[in-house]
């Protein structure tokens, strides 16, 4: 029978949502009206969560530094799509690809920028939700660990949210004004939904723990 080690699983699970964010976190979707005020998230909003949990895991059963290993190998595998779709883009298309060259450009030129806008924001957030993690199982010990997944989900989400959204989705030919409001109503939900799901989310930080705390 195929065996797989629980931390290989998870890495590669790991790598599987950060592709995802990667390669079809350019398109945003409509959520809905409040006040008027329309809110838009990016489809990537479903596994953003799970890279946190991730890393909160990882943390609580081997540590900070294994934590952050994992992260810069992220950070190694968003680089390498980046410098990959720059030279898949450049490369001058067969005859037989010419109709499609276009398309190509347009979806994988915009990925380029996404990997670009993903590899600062996920650099800082991920390493800082390591560090508030361990920072308060410091003080707390290994209690409250849905306080700690939490608060340090909620705070790095935040930063992660910010600085991707104007990095990714910034549009130098609008006035600040018009993408000042695109960008708020795309922050603001995408964060709410992010620190939701976290919520909802925690039970499986303590199944993951228990999980990988049995192999380890």
């Amino acid at each position: 029978m195929l065996k797989i080690q629980k931390m290989d699983f998870l890495i590669a699970l790991y790598v599987a949502c950060i592709a995802i964010t990667e390669l079809m976190g350019g398109k945003t979707f409509f959520i809905g009206t409040i006040g008027g005020y329309k809110l838009n998230a990016s489809v990537a909003i479903f596994v953003i969560p799970i890279i946190f949990t991730i890393n909160d895991v990882i943390t609580e059963v081997f540590g900070a530094e294994r934590a952050k290993s994992v992260v810069r190998s992220g950070l190694l595998m968003i680089l390498l799509l980046f410098l990959y779709s720059v030279l898949a883009v450049a490369l001058p298309p067969s005859t037989r690809f010419m109709t499609n060259e276009k398309a190509y450009d347009t979806i994988f030129g915009l990925t380029a920028r996404i990997a670009a806008a993903s590899l600062i924001s996920f650099a800082v957030a991920d390493f800082l939700d390591i560090a508030i993690f361990a920072k308060i199982r410091k003080k707390l010990g290994t209690s409250k660990l849905w306080l700690r997944n939490n608060a340090s989900n909620f705070l790095a989400q935040l930063v992660d949210t910010t600085l991707f959204m104007f990095l990714a989705f910034y549009a130098f030919n609008l006035p600040f004004e018009a993408n000042l409001s695109f960008l708020v109503s795309i922050i603001l939900p995408y964060w709410l939904l992010k620190c939701f799901m976290s919520v909802i989310e925690t039970p499986l930080v303590y199944l993951g723990v228990r999980w990988l705390k049995s192999e380890a």
